[in-house]
């Protein structure tokens, strides 16, 4: 028997905690809960025994190297992918249990803003925005204008916006209609993927205002995916360390850091420093040793 199907029939018959396809939220203020979530794609796992209650309301931001998995969390919490082990619950609900109309139902209440904006370059602005709003089929053409016009004027784009094209913005811009878009519907849950990458630091200020005041606005609950130290310190009420599989013992916890923005500069665990000051050092003299 191959390694690969010896670790699947173990990880199949290992002892699993007793899960109900619901359950009540841990606390009444747990929106979204990653429980017992492990996720491997063929042969490679990317995610083991995450375990994570998302509280309403709050920022939760999400750091760590590329390959440790937090595009593939974000995946996982709007239900586009199923964890090979464990749940995700959105208000007490198994994702992975609903039925595809109900599953829609239920991605109709977060906005993803994609890395790269992923604005759709045939249409304006103005019909990027509006996109949602016309397949709902429940509001009116006036009724989409001034969503549009004021979901714009939110992030800071004047109403000559409008009709351009994608390639007649630049990168900041762009972000800034896939966020407009994001909120169009209203979502009470905001995916960010990368808000930051490729702009110059004064947009990627712009941008993390625009987090901001989207949170004072209304009552969302934000995860942030990112490798920017300036947006975890300037949006994050609660921020995870994710650390590569490849790099940990089969013993240890995926998790470094779980805590306040403000508690990361004390922790003691030297992965966590060295991220967060953007040191390579150690870690190549380790290689070449």
């Amino acid at each position: 028997m191959s390694k690969e199907r010896v670790e699947k029939f173990l990880a199949s018959t290992a002892p699993q905690p007793a899960r109900s396809a619901d359950r009540a939220p841990r606390t009444p203020l747990t929106i979204l809960d990653v429980d017992l979530v492990s996720m491997r794609f063929g042969g490679q796992q990317v995610l083991r025994d995450l375990d994570l209650a998302i509280e309403r309301g709050k920022t939760l931001v999400v750091i760590g190297e590329s390959g440790c998995g937090k595009t593939v969390l974000l995946r996982l919490l709007i239900g586009l992918i199923r964890p090979s082990i464990g749940r995700v619950l959105f208000d007490g609900k198994d994702l992975a249990r609903l039925g595809e109309r109900e599953l829609t139902m239920q991605r109709l209440r977060f906005g993803f803003l994609f890395q790269g904006a992923a604005l759709f370059d045939s249409m304006t602005v103005y019909d990027n925005v509006a996109l949602g709003l016309r397949e709902q089929r429940r509001f009116s053409e006036t009724e989409i204008r001034d969503r549009v016009r004021l979901r714009l004027e939110e992030v800071g784009l004047p109403e000559n916006a409008m009709p351009k094209k994608p390639a007649e913005l630049s990168g900041g811009m762009k972000k800034r209609v896939g966020l407009a878009r994001a909120l169009a519907l209203d979502p009470e849950v905001m995916l960010y993927d990368e808000p930051t990458t490729g702009l110059d630091p004064i947009m990627s200020d712009v941008i993390n205002e625009l987090i901001l005041q989207t949170g004072r606005r209304r009552p969302v609950t934000s995860i942030v995916v990112t490798h920017d130290m300036k947006t975890v310190l300037k949006v994050a009420d609660r921020v995870v360390m994710l650390y590569p599989l490849a790099r940990l013992r089969p013993d240890d916890r995926q998790v470094l850091f779980d805590g306040p923005p403000a508690e990361l500069s004390q922790c003691p665990d030297e992965r966590v420093t060295q991220f967060i000051e953007g040191e390579a050092g150690e870690r190549v003299r380790r290689q070449l040793g």
